[in-house]
């Protein structure tokens, strides 16, 4: 056990330097031709961490031997990653997107600022939020899709779009935090250390939407010259009209996944439904996100598997943390490892004070835009928006940068 302890961290760190060097690999492939595609597919950020869990499987097979690596690839819980697939799908679907759209311009008409503005903040404030009730996952969708035609696109600087992409990132980690079921981390405790909705509006939820609030309108008034009112979100144009009952009844697919995500066997047969719904409406339909949502699946679950051997190192370190310390910690945790599988790791831990509880939860979600990997739907949040990024993809240092300002604001309204 030890051997393969030893060998799952370093596979695991090298993993992270692979997030990190995803950009390089893009400009190998545009510098090679013979070995283009391979230099590509090294530069998918959603590749990495299946592959490395890959390797991490072959590695054991020689080790402990092949029965055991199979029966550790098995014991594991791959629920979420499943689930982000299904929802992602769902929430991108054409007539939510259209209903969601409908319901941002509505807003934006009501606001003393021109529409362009208007729909950037919402996108960036509100739609976060609302991912307290249909999960961080789905409103990570929904955000990114609505923002990409506006603000991650070529033209628009890429210090810019970086700040951007920052603040959707640490709002949504931040914004699921009004209910006790919608923010991964947060679910992870929620039912051991009994913190229900009304614990987390009177805890977390105030704070997190000052936090929201501040960074979206931060980011939207460095945005305010580079937004032209045309490029409003998907468009429609040439396109059969989608009916609202058409829209209703994905609302109600997508509240279905929602309510049973910890049932995959229920919200994977919800979404048969979906497909075959989705088939017999098409004209109503635009290309579903299949291959976006099965890469960050697979990167989801490269990461359950890479990550679950992780624990040796990881919850003696936390354990041993004082409660401001634990907040810090779990703040530069979060950026080399999910935030869910850290507060879960925490939860194990017997003795902790109230204190300490509140303060690793703060810093997992405060911590949960530095990185792709610290939280479970900036997978998505990437895949959505990388194309408007120069190479195609979005570099991990870039976003690092971009995340720290309103990663410092999470962190100061938490602890203070």
């Amino acid at each position: 056990m030890d051997t393969i302890n030893l060998v799952s961290a370093i596979l695991f760190a090298l993993a992270l330097v692979h997030t990190f060097a995803a950009k390089s690999f893009e400009r190998l492939a545009e510098r090679s031709a013979k070995h283009a595609g391979l230099f590509h597919l090294l530069g998918e950020i959603e590749v990495v961490f299946g592959l490395w869990a890959f390797i991490l499987l072959v590695a054991m097979a020689f080790i402990q031997g092949s029965k055991e690596a199979i029966d550790y690839v098995e014991s594991r819980q791959y629920t979420e990653p499943l689930f982000v697939f299904v929802i992602m799908v769902v929430a991108a679907s054409r007539p939510v997107l259209h209903a969601v759209m409908a319901f941002v311009s509505a807003l934006a008409r009501l606001m003393p600022v021109r529409d362009a503005l208007a729909r950037t903040w919402l996108c960036l404030a509100i739609v976060p939020l609302i991912g307290s009730l249909i999960t961080e996952p789905a409103a990570m969708t929904l955000a990114a899709l609505m923002l990409a035609p506006s603000v991650f696109r070529k033209q628009m600087p890429e210090w810019v779009k970086y700040a951007a992409l920052g603040v959707l990132f640490v709002n949504v980690s931040i914004g699921g935090t009004l209910t006790s079921f919608a923010a991964p981390p947060v679910l992870m405790v929620a039912a051991k250390w009994q913190w229900n909705t009304a614990f987390m509006v009177a805890t977390f939820g105030w704070k997190a939407c000052a936090a929201v609030l501040f960074n979206a309108t931060a980011v939207t008034f460095l945005l305010r010259s580079h937004l032209a009112d045309e490029a409003a979100g998907p468009q429609d144009q040439g396109r059969t009209p989608v009916p609202p009952w058409v829209s209703a009844i994905h609302l109600v697919f997508l509240l279905g996944v929602v309510v049973f995500a910890h049932h995959p066997v229920i919200f994977l047969g919800i979404f048969l439904f979906f497909l075959g719904f989705t088939q017999a409406y098409s004209q109503y339909q635009n290309a579903l996100i299949l291959k976006e949502g099965l890469l960050v699946g697979f990167f989801l679950a490269g990461l359950v598997v890479l990550g679950g051997t992780q624990q040796w190192w990881l919850q003696p370190l936390v354990s041993r943390l004082e409660p401001v310390a634990m907040f810090f910690g779990a703040v530069a945790l979060t950026a080399i490892t999910d935030n869910a599988a850290l507060t879960y790791l925490g939860s194990l831990i017997e003795g902790l004070s109230d204190q300490a509880k509140y303060m690793l939860v703060a810093g997992a979600v405060a911590g949960g835009g530095l990185t792709v990997i610290a939280n479970a739907p900036n997978p998505a949040g990437v895949a959505l928006v990388r194309h408007g990024f120069a190479d195609e993809s979005v570099g991990v240092g870039s976003l690092l940068l971009g995340a720290l300002l309103p990663t410092v604001v999470a962190m100061a309204v938490f602890i203070l």
